[in-house]
């Protein structure tokens, strides 16, 4: 069982993009053109001149990225964007691959997405250290052995040349915060802001 899942990635124009061909066989699904992905695929191509130059051929590769299993759902999520995210089953979401757009689209569908009120979703603090990975791996191993029983999670996420990044997870708050004091005096590091992870997270996208 699964409650949420993400493709990236294989829903072009070309031969070796098979995603939702791929997908609509696995659920016993059909393929049909979507008419409404067709028309604001032609919108959004309607100023380029290599879309009229095209040849029936290359038009019809064209519209291969249009064509969804038949029972999918299709959610524009940014008037801004002509692909849709295709859903299928209320819960596998299928997603360009080109970073940028998959992140923008990802965070524009939050509100079609069955989430529970942001007090219940798990609080991700980081913490930031320049130190190596390899020196702060002992005390990471020994923390997590610890927390565990508490249901939080610790990760390690380094920057090649900059530092590392220590994520810790728990539906406690206040209990995160507590472990995010020790590690910051553990790692010679510190937490970082929302605004900071946030900045973080859109430099990764591009």
């Amino acid at each position: 069982m699964y409650d949420f899942v993400v493709t990236s990635g294989g829903i072009g124009p070309t031969h070796d993009d098979i995603t939702y061909a791929s997908l609509a066989k696995s659920f016993d699904q059909g393929l049909v053109y979507h008419n409404e992905t067709l028309a604001r695929m032609e919108e959004s191509g309607k100023h380029r001149t290599w879309v009229s130059k095209q040849s029936e051929e290359q038009r019809t590769a064209r519209k291969r990225m249009a064509l969804f299993p038949d029972a999918a759902e299709v959610i524009f999520v940014a008037s801004d964007i002509w692909v849709p995210v295709v859903r299928l089953q209320g819960k596998l979401c299928i997603f360009p691959g080109i970073p940028t757009l998959f992140q923008k689209m990802l965070d524009n569908l939050k509100p079609f997405l069955p989430l529970p009120p942001e007090e219940k979703r798990p609080f991700r603090l980081q913490v930031f250290t320049a130190l190596p990975e390899s020196s702060i791996a002992p005390f990471l191993t020994g923390l997590q052995k610890r927390v565990q029983p508490e249901g939080i999670r610790i990760g390690s996420y380094p920057v090649l040349q900059k530092g590392v990044y220590v994520s810790l997870i728990g539906a406690d708050r206040g209990r995160v915060h507590q472990l995010g004091v020790e590690v910051e005096k553990e790692v010679e590091g510190r937490v970082i802001t929302e605004a900071e992870a946030e900045a973080k997270r859109q430099l990764g996208c591009q």
